[in-house]
């Protein structure tokens, strides 16, 4: 007899596919430009969330969103070495799916090292997709969505609440990894040839493919910024969004800073505005890439991230990687 859990994944998987069916025949697809969203407000009352007690003075920016879906007890039994935050959207449920099943899995490490891995989400502005996002949720407890709107303009909105969710939630994890879906991590290469567990946590730590440039000013581009939202004409070394990897202390540094730092949109941009007003110099890893490479198992090998990976490639690697680890290059 199949179990309970597998009769709610396939019933899942299926649900999934139907409404985005329904939804790519009946309904155009959302775009979002222009400025930062407006938050839904739920009409039922939300249980109150925690939050930091020790900041004084009138926020900036204030992070006024509720969580509509948490998991505040997954640290709750033993802290994790590793916490892995994924910005995702509604509609990417096969990448997390592939996730879970290959680099995200936390059981990969056994009890040695604890990795808890989790999905960031805003709330979209279809109710057909929260209602999907919120059966998945029961079926995998790995999401956390706040009530702002899921949009590229809110990716900063996206990362802060993961960084105030581990600040609230699981403080005493030793790392973070802040990633998203379309990327491969080489667990083994992040966890045992950079974090190192049986060396001492580091403090105030902060890696990745730093990013030294200057704002954008044409209109076209994707990562256009107004003057009058960043009149400087250099950013701050900041490291690419697609991957970085920082001590856990350091997410509640970030998080009480944004409270007082103007939001950009510019989601990477804005973590290494942070760091600069808190003294921290993000270091440079050649492995974090933010581009897509061509897979050879020697070349992978080397890497922590790849950029623009396909949950069937996900998959096939993964696979691959795991099954040849008797190989040497």
């Amino acid at each position: 007899m199949p179990s309970k859990v597998s009769c709610l994944y396939l019933l899942t998987v299926v649900c999934w596919a139907s409404a985005l069916w329904y939804l790519s025949l009946s309904r155009p697809s959302t775009s979002y430009v222009g400025q930062l969203s407006i938050p839904i407000r739920q009409k039922t009352k939300l249980t109150k969330n925690v939050t930091f007690s020790n900041i004084r003075t009138r926020p900036l920016n204030p992070h006024a969103f509720d969580f509509v879906i948490n998991e505040p007890k997954k640290c709750e039994t033993e802290a994790p070495f590793l916490v892995i935050l994924i910005s995702t959207t509604h509609k990417e449920f096969d990448a997390r799916q592939a996730i879970r099943e290959t680099w995200g899995d936390e059981s990969t490490f056994g009890d040695g090292v604890r990795v808890l891995t989790l999905f960031l989400l805003g709330r979209n502005t279809d109710p057909v997709l929260n209602q999907m996002v919120e059966q998945e949720s029961q079926i995998f407890h790995d999401v956390v969505v706040e009530d702002f709107i899921d949009s590229y303009h809110n990716l900063t909105l996206k990362t802060l609440m993961g960084m105030r969710w581990v600040a609230t939630f699981c403080p005493k994890a030793q790392y973070v990894l802040k990633t998203d879906s379309d990327i491969y991590v080489n667990m083994e290469n992040l966890v045992y040839n950079l974090l190192k567990p049986a060396t001492k946590p580091r403090r105030r730590y902060f890696t990745g493919y730093v990013i030294n440039g200057g704002p954008i000013r044409d209109m076209r581009s994707k990562w256009y910024m107004p003057r009058d939202l960043y009149p400087e004409a250099k950013y701050p070394p900041f490291c690419s969004g697609t991957g970085y990897v920082f001590s856990a202390d350091v997410a509640e540094l970030i998080y009480k800073t944004s409270l007082h730092t103007r939001l950009l949109h510019l989601e990477d941009v804005y973590v290494g505005l942070c760091l600069r007003k808190l003294g921290i110099h993000p270091f440079q890893n050649s492995g974090f890439n933010h581009w897509k490479m061509a897979y050879s198992l020697c070349r992978y090998r080397r890497v922590v991230t790849v950029h623009q990976i396909s949950p069937e490639e996900m998959h096939r690697i993964w696979n691959d990687m795991t099954s040849k680890k008797h190989l040497k290059c």
